[in-house]
């Protein structure tokens, strides 16, 4: 015996209740829906967030906040990450943003911003869209520049 073989019980095959048919049927005179009013007409459909007049959840929540549609997005890479792949042999003494697509740090349109988290003994040069203040001076203190990329 298998899957295949199984069969329905016949209390499963009970064909459904025919409305409409007539008051002998069980569900005469209203077919069932009640009596009068718009859910009782052909062609109702309630949209799932109808409560019925009550005034809806999506307008009793209150709202808040803003989305700035200027908000300048940044990709931030840390002073110790480009340390890292300088070490790895994956980025060179100079960095420019190209590189640092290439080595898999960013994106091709994303604007990077270097912070300041971790140690720097190395020295290089990079050019980023945008730069903390602890990071420059991390960089600069190591005998490197950070160039600001437009």
């Amino acid at each position: 015996m298998d899957l295949s073989n199984l069969k329905a019980p016949s209390s499963n095959k009970k064909p459904g209740k025919r409305v409409g048919r007539g008051e002998g049927s069980g569900k005469g005179q209203e077919s069932g829906r009640g009596m009068n009013g718009q859910k009782s007409r052909s062609g109702y459909s309630r949209r799932p967030w109808f409560e019925g007049g009550q005034m809806p959840l999506q307008r009793r929540i209150p709202k808040f906040g803003f989305k700035n549609p200027n908000r300048v997005e940044f990709r931030p890479i840390n002073v110790s990450t480009i340390a890292e792949y300088i070490e790895a042999g994956k980025l060179t003494d100079s960095i420019t943003v190209a590189q640092l697509v290439d080595a898999g740090l960013a994106h091709k349109n994303d604007k990077v911003k270097l912070l300041g988290r971790g140690e720097l003994e190395q020295k290089f040069e990079i050019e980023v869209h945008a730069a903390s203040g602890s990071a420059i001076e991390k960089v600069e203190k190591a005998g490197g520049t950070v160039t600001i990329a437009k």
